[in-house]
């Protein structure tokens, strides 16, 4: 059972019809998940969705990158609502089943790329190891520059704290997707 239910779209104090509405009315196009929960607290959820939405529809990595790297987050939190969002946008970005099949069953993937290679290598270390090691690092810089590995870590920062809220919070999945055999 879900600890905290979603906040009652129809009885929202004044800061969370705020927040509803930016959410609702970006790109998002709804509040589910982590953000339903969130909204008990408007003044954590709106920060949150903001970053959120920077990292996602505004930052500087390729989408195919950036969704190998909050697949590797969920999988790492064993967060099944993170990745039953994002497995299908990780296709649509260009992310090879074969490499998200791997992740799902916590092998090494074999990829193709040192992009993807590397994205991976970096956010396994920093979830494992809260730090990445120098040679990691340094072959991150020269593929993404500066900017790209500030926010490689804030991808895998911000898809850790979904990954929070959605396990503690016990959030469900719409449905029965009967994918989630392997977590």
């Amino acid at each position: 059972m879900q600890r905290l239910a979603p906040v009652d779209a129809a009885n929202l104090s004044e800061d969370q019809k705020k927040v509803y509405d930016k959410i609702a009315d970006g790109p998002r196009g709804g509040v589910r998940g982590p953000f339903a929960v969130l909204l008990h607290s408007p003044s954590v959820a709106d920060p949150v969705q903001a970053l959120g939405a920077h990292l996602r529809y505004g930052g500087v990595l390729p989408g195919r990158l950036r969704e190998l790297a909050i697949l590797a987050t969920a999988r790492h939190w064993s967060a099944r609502y993170e990745w039953y969002a994002h497995v299908p946008i990780s296709v649509k970005e260009g992310l090879d089943p074969v490499i998200i099949g791997a992740i799902a069953e916590r092998r090494m993937p074999e990829f193709q790329g040192l992009d993807e290679a590397t994205v991976f290598a970096f956010c396994s270390e920093v979830l494992d190891n809260g730090r990445v090691g120098d040679e990691t690092y340094a072959e991150a810089v020269e593929l993404f520059g500066a900017e790209g590995v500030v926010e490689l870590v804030a991808v895998a920062g911000y898809y850790s704290l979904l990954s929070m809220v959605l396990n503690t919070f016990d959030v469900k999945l719409p449905g029965d997707t009967g994918v989630f055999e392997r977590f």
